[in-house]
């Protein structure tokens, strides 16, 4: 089966900790149990920084192991062309995913450069996202 690259971006390490009230109780390591699950049958590489430069580098690695990238960029959505630039690189299917509802959040939060290589954008449906996302990814790579 085809590997799909599960990348978080700053601070959701914190999961659980930081503003429960805008990202929920579950940790880190619940989201993991339930992108295995959400993705099965195929295999995920679930990943984690607050440093943009891996975050590239694990792009990067994903253009020769992963068939398809789920990426929640985090901060890093409104601020890296970076991150952009190594997705652009990226031959398979990419979905972005937000925990919460960007676009009822700051307005610097509205704007994705992620976005504009996205196959698609899911925002505000908590941790269910990621589940609908590789969902999605799981019936574009078979």
């Amino acid at each position: 089966m085809p590997l799909i690259h599960v990348l978080n971006g700053p601070n959701l390490n914190l999961l659980g900790q930081r503003q429960p009230e805008v990202y929920g109780r579950a940790t880190l390591a619940d989201l993991e149990a339930l992108c295995i699950e959400a993705a099965r049958p195929h295999d995920i590489r679930f990943l984690q920084s607050n440093w943009e430069g891996q975050i590239v580098d694990w792009i990067h690695e994903a253009r020769h192991e992963a068939a398809a990238i789920v990426i929640n960029p985090a901060a890093l959505s409104h601020t890296s062309v970076a991150v952009l630039d190594a997705l652009n690189a990226f031959d398979g299917p990419v979905i972005e995913v937000h925990i919460s509802q960007i676009h009822k959040r700051e307005a610097f939060r509205h704007h994705s450069y992620v976005s504009h290589r996205a196959d698609g954008v899911i925002a505000g449906l908590g941790l269910e996202g990621y589940a609908a996302a590789l969902r999605h990814v799981a019936a574009l790579i078979g």
